[in-house]
């Protein structure tokens, strides 16, 4: 065993100091590119530069490495390479080990300053008052949908969208011990419980089920209570040293997050972009269909509507709508122009790259 395996190693030993060398050469070439930057004042972190740079790795992966393994290798150089020009700080709804900041991770790579906040208004009012570089919130679940204290802070905050994430949502059942034995009480953000809502009537119907402001919280209060259980992610578990009684107990196992990178940065087409707005509308009959009718005529595909009540007393709404395309692209540009001119209400919330 050991005589084959010995010339396999020193294989590996050869390729990985190629490997370091020219990990230190990029890290040289990112210096420049830093240097350049601060002479014409551009933005450290270009999310359309960094989604194309994955896009391209995987399309150009020979394997046998899986094209997301590559990517996350790639994204964590970057994150590092871009950290020797500067650190960018992040908000996020914290504690740590909640699926925000995983979200973080997963845009920006780990070479970060994290920021955990106690509520999405203070990822809002951390990323406004330049606090934190970017901050990130959730905007809908694949089960419950939109994330309304989002959108109502979408409507008024100064800052722009710059990119969205959307990560698999599985929710363990924890506790301290391992069991349910003796536990009175389930924790979990309200909607992590509506999400497993179905699992705990048939399981634990008689529980009592507590919303907290986080399940990361949710996680901590187990960690400290025997007779509480908590709905988290199993990293959260692993870091506050949780026994998993159930794995994966959302009712949708396809359950998915989808979270804006928030921030004053407005970001360049990257050839694969959503635009979000937000409209509201006269109060009249055929509205609605009138206001949209610039994206169909210039064929531009709509892929997201939300509507919420305007809460000014009155029974109006405003609707977000998420389109393909960058606020640069002609057809785009048009229909959003259209758009303005028949809307009560206009607001652009941001161009950015889709989700990979």
């Amino acid at each position: 065993m050991s005589e084959k395996l010995t010339p396999l190693r020193e294989q590996i030993d050869a390729i990985d100091a190629q490997i370091l060398e020219l990990l230190g050469r990029r890290g040289r070439v990112a210096q420049e590119v830093g240097h350049v930057k601060a002479e014409t004042n551009a933005p450290v972190f270009r999310p359309e530069r960094e989604a194309q740079v994955l896009r391209g790795v995987a399309e150009r992966n020979p394997g046998p490495l899986k094209d997301q393994d590559v990517q996350t290798i790639f994204r964590e150089i970057m994150s590092a390479c871009r950290a020797l020009e500067k650190r960018v700080t992040v908000a996020y709804l914290g504690p740590s080990g909640t699926f925000s900041e995983q979200a973080v991770f997963q845009q920006f790579g780990t070479a970060i300053e994290t920021l955990p906040c106690v509520s999405i208004d203070e990822v809002f009012r951390a990323t406004e008052a330049g606090t934190a570089d970017f901050g990130v919130v959730p905007v809908e679940n694949s089960s419950e949908g939109a994330i309304n204290r989002t959108l109502d802070l979408m409507l008024a905050t100064t800052t722009t969208i710059s990119g969205e994430i959307s990560i698999p949502v599985h929710h363990s059942l924890m506790t301290k011990t391992g069991s349910m034995d003796g536990v009175s009480v389930v924790c979990a953000h309200s909607q992590a419980l509506a999400q497993c809502q179905v699992w705990l009537n048939l399981h634990h119907p008689g529980i009592e089920r507590r919303a907290v402001a986080s399940n990361a919280e949710a996680a901590i209060l187990a960690s400290q209570d025997p007779t509480v259980a908590a709905i988290a992610s199993e990293m959260a578990g692993e870091q506050y040293q949780l026994g998993v009684v159930q794995a994966h107990i959302q009712d949708d196992p396809h359950n998915r997050t989808r979270f804006a990178v928030i921030g004053s940065l407005q970001t360049g087409p990257s050839g694969r972009d959503h635009t979000s707005v937000v409209l509201a509308v006269p109060n009249k009959a055929g509205a609605v269909y009138n206001l949209l009718a610039p994206l169909a005529k210039h064929g531009v595909s709509m892929t997201r509507f939300e509507s919420r009540p305007a809460r000014i007393g009155t029974w109006e709404y405003y609707f977000y709508v998420d389109i393909e395309g960058h606020v640069h692209d002609a057809a785009v540009s048009r229909a959003l122009e259209e758009l303005k001119d028949n809307a009560a209400f206009f607001k652009v919330l941001g161009s950015y790259p889709q989700s990979l």
